[in-house]
């Protein structure tokens, strides 16, 4: 990985090729604004622009047919892998792993692909690349199938990035590196400790702070702290630009016609839902429904604050191995403060949920979503809430398929009718977690039973699913829904190892 300087490498596509960028995403040659970001200059970047500013000037000028001429387009990786549904579930996710699989990275100038020194991951289809928080949920699965090189390899290239950029992008693209996504590093490490002992947590000490100084603004000059009314701190996400997203430059740029604010305002909050993972959802809209009314900046996150405090007490756990007790107490205290600052601005003791925290209205927001049983994933949440949970749980989340990601269907992709093999994992533990263990089994059932429908029915395992009408695929959000997939091959897996096929 020489020849190339982190700077150089940093660069985004829109730096690099300029005019050209901005032609071939506004006059939509792709359909998916990804491809051209993704794509593989045949030249350097130099002669590329060089014979674009002549060539342009030329009659019957064909810009997608220069773009073919000098870039290589991505591809898909599997187009020698033909699933067949005859196949078991289990068998066909287990040989999934070496076509989701890629090897460590070259350096290629001009290409958005940041380099990894080790093998990883990617989820499928668009996603070329490997992904923050999806990469958790995928390990669960590399676990159940024994996988174990494989996730150390993949924790050591988060380490990597961590140590290389100070923090942990989107994804490795260079277009991705201005924010990170939900906090999942130290989850990852509880992972590789059942693998190879509690010495990881001393080993990657020093990554976990570097993880914990970038979310609370010690190294980057985003904002995601935010201190409340009363001095106590808690935070939400901010990417560090306020332009239109290079991936989706296109939908960006005719947002801001319908748009009620600022451009640059406009853009953070898009890019910041983004970091959120949950891209996008009601629960970042002002009306609750319209993406032109998104306010992520203003938005206190339940589940961001919940993976905070993982980070915090984990950090306490590696401090207490080494012996250093003073810095063990230290992130203790802060740990215990923060989940008082969570049950003070985001529990709803009226229905017994959490919420997201709004600072613009400075109080709970009003959209209900399944991000609200976080506490009881990550274990903050009392014994007693357990029972009103779920009741919400039954009542409003539980449906045919699994569990639904919101009560509201808002044409948004984090909305109903979908389901999201994260989430799933996410409800399952936390009700094992308070020994709801009937009803983890219940949901865990209805999630496998879908899967299983879905794939003999398609051959696919897909990105997220319609929990509540089968016979309908999911949809919504900025592209068609992507087929692979590595998180939910991982949740499948790890339910299916706990309860059995269907």
């Amino acid at each position: 990985m020489t020849g190339m300087s982190i700077t150089e490498h940093c660069l985004t596509p829109d730096q690099i090729y300029g005019d050209l960028f901005k032609e071939v995403q506004l006059q939509r040659i792709f359909a998916d604004n990804k491809t051209f970001v993704d794509a593989i200059p045949k030249e350097t970047p130099e002669v590329i622009l060089q014979r674009f500013r002549i060539q342009r000037q030329i009659k019957d000028f064909s810009l997608i047919d220069f773009v073919k001429a000098n870039f290589e387009l991505p591809q898909p990786h599997d187009v020698q892998y033909y699933s067949d549904a005859n196949t078991p579930i289990v068998e066909h996710i287990e040989k999934l792993w070496s076509v989701l699989r890629r090897e460590p990275d070259k350096v290629i100038p001009g290409n958005s692909l940041l380099p990894l020194p080790f093998p990883y991951i990617v989820p499928g289809g668009r996603f070329n690349e490997i992904y923050y928080w999806d990469s958790y949920f995928t390990m669960l699965g590399l676990q159940e199938s024994g996988e174990y090189e494989m996730i150390e390899n993949m924790v050591k290239n988060f380490a990597f990035m961590i140590d290389r950029y100070g923090h942990i992008p989107n994804g490795n693209r260079s277009y991705f590196l201005s924010r990170s996504q939900p906090p999942y590093f130290s989850l990852m490490l509880d992972l590789l400790a059942e693998i190879k002992g509690g010495a990881v947590y001393r080993d990657y000490l020093g990554t976990l702070l570097k993880e914990y100084a970038y979310w609370m603004d010690k190294t980057q000059k985003a904002k995601h702290v935010v201190e409340m009314s009363d001095g106590q701190f808690l935070n939400r996400y901010y990417d560090q630009l306020n332009i239109a997203r290079q991936e989706s430059y296109y939908e960006d740029a005719h947002l801001t016609v319908v748009a009620e604010k600022k451009d640059s305002r406009l853009f953070r909050d898009i890019r910041s839902g983004a970091e959120s993972g949950w891209d996008f959802s009601s629960r970042w809209m002002v009306d609750g429904k319209d993406l032109h009314t998104i306010e992520t900046t203003r938005i206190i996150p339940i589940d961001l604050n919940c993976l905070l405090y993982h980070l915090e007490r984990t950090i306490e756990k590696s401090y207490k191995l080494l012996g250093d007790k003073g810095k063990a107490i230290k992130y203790k205290r802060i740990a215990k403060y923060r989940k008082q600052a969570i049950h003070q601005y985001c529990y709803n003791k009226r229905d017994g949920w959490y919420y997201d925290y709004n600072i613009r209205t400075d109080s709970l927001s009003k959209e209900t979503t399944i991000a609200g049983f976080t506490p009881f994933f990550i274990g903050i949440a009392p014994q007693k809430g357990i029972k009103k949970a779920v009741e919400m749980i039954r009542k409003n989340f539980l449906k045919s398929g699994g569990i639904i990601t919101s009560l509201k269907i808002s044409g948004q992709q984090w909305d109903a009718p979908n389901g999201w093999a994260p989430l799933q994992w996410m409800v399952v533990k936390g009700l094992q977690n308070y020994r709801q263990f009937d009803l983890a089994s219940n949901v865990a059932k209805r999630w496998i039973a879908l899967n299983t429908k879905v794939y003999q029915q398609t051959g696919k395992m897909m990105e997220k699913y319609n929990v509540i009408d089968a016979h309908v695929e999911a949809g919504g959000g900025e592209y068609p829904a992507q087929d692979g997939f590595g998180w939910s091959n991982g949740v499948l897996l790890k339910f299916i190892k706990m309860y059995g096929e269907f």
